[in-house]
């Protein structure tokens, strides 16, 4: 009854998050005469904010202090600091492109991401593979293969969507970043930029003459947290299979907002060969995850296991050791320290006596 429980729950989180990032793909529509890039700058800022009154509520702070102890040397500092501006790429042009004809591009790279996320997987850490899975693999390739040999090319908003966010996950997989520790420092390293941004494009005056950013601005803000929060849910909830499956709600609901409220034809984003070898794949994934999950669920129900949960990507075991390492190693630093101390006020009395 707990399992059933905890995958109801986490389905409903997860379908709830993707309800939420798809309205935002819309904000930009509602924020006019903001521009996209505007909008995206203001996003960065609320997001900061809900997420700092989001860690002070739920006292998360010490969390994200213990692991940012467990960086030393100047190479962790580099890895841990290089995702910032890909994210901020990724949050401009989520909310720039709806608002500039681009719309079905950012979606078709979300229905291609996490394709290239078990290739990317297959090939940097020998990760398995089912059939289906390079089945589906094939499918995509073959579609975007089709539209770079009639037309030569693929929009470079779709494959800065597909190609941009892998780096991303690989950079925060290498020093097994929390999730909320990574985004808190990308967005405060991002701050500085999108202050300017506002500034020099005017902005905050824009926002301030209208009296219907003052509630919209904050709303963004608060979908962003909530829809993190639900992800965040979910993916300690659900099994993976499941959660991977339910995962493509999100660039489904983007397809039917682009051609029904953005009015963009499907011609704009590519051809229906390709969107159809698209759909296919997608199709075959999610019977591979569904297969998946069943196959799980009954090996648990044979050997008395419950369902494998994904735990927040690694699981969250691994984030208490880590912050436990983090805290043990940060007392030995100080009782070195104090001992170093007492050591060089020893040398100094000796060398004063001689």
């Amino acid at each position: 009854m707990l399992t059933t429980n905890q995958t109801f729950q986490g389905t409903v989180a997860s379908v709830s998050s993707s309800v939420l990032f798809s309205m935002m793909f819309l904000f930009g529509l509602f924020m006019l005469p903001l521009t996209g890039t505007q909008v995206a700058s203001w996003r960065v800022l609320m997001m900061l904010l809900s997420l700092v009154i989001l860690l002070s509520l739920t006292k998360q702070w010490q969390h994200v202090f213990d692991y940012i102890k467990t960086l030393k040397t100047a190479k962790e500092w580099l890895i841990f600091i290089l995702p910032a501006p890909i994210l901020g790429g990724q949050i401009w042009l989520f909310m720039w492109a709806p608002v500039n004809g681009f719309g079905l591009d950012v979606t078709l790279g979300y229905f291609l991401l996490p394709l290239m996320m078990i290739v990317i997987g297959r090939f940097f850490y020998q990760e398995y593979m089912s059939a289906l899975q390079w089945i589906a693999a094939l499918c995509a390739a073959l579609g975007i293969g089709y539209d770079i040999v009639q037309y030569g090319s693929v929009s470079w908003v779709t494959l800065f969507v597909c190609l941009g966010y892998p780096p991303y996950y690989l950079l925060r997989r290498t020093l097994s970043v929390p999730p909320i520790t990574g985004l808190l420092f990308d967005l405060t390293l991002l701050t500085p930029v999108v202050l300017a941004m506002l500034y020099m494009s005017g902005g905050f005056s824009v926002a301030a003459q209208n009296m219907k950013f003052w509630y919209l601005l904050p709303l963004l803000g608060s979908f962003s947290a909530l829809a993190m929060s639900l992800t965040m849910m979910a993916s300690n909830k659900l099994p993976v299979s499941l959660f991977g499956a339910l995962s493509y709600i999100e660039p489904m609901l983007l397809l039917v907002f682009s051609i029904t409220i953005l009015s963009q034809s499907l011609d704009e984003g590519g051809s229906l060969f390709m969107y159809g070898m698209i759909m296919l794949a997608l199709l075959v994934m999610i019977i591979d995850s569904v297969i998946g999950y069943l196959v799980r669920r009954r090996d648990n129900h044979l050997h008395g296991y419950r369902e494998p949960q994904v735990g927040g990507f690694p699981p969250r075991r691994h984030y208490i050791n880590q912050r436990i390492d983090g805290a043990l190693k940060a007392h030995r630093f100080r009782k070195i320290r104090r001992y170093r101390k007492k050591i060089n006020k020893i040398q100094q009395k000796l060398d004063n006596s001689f």
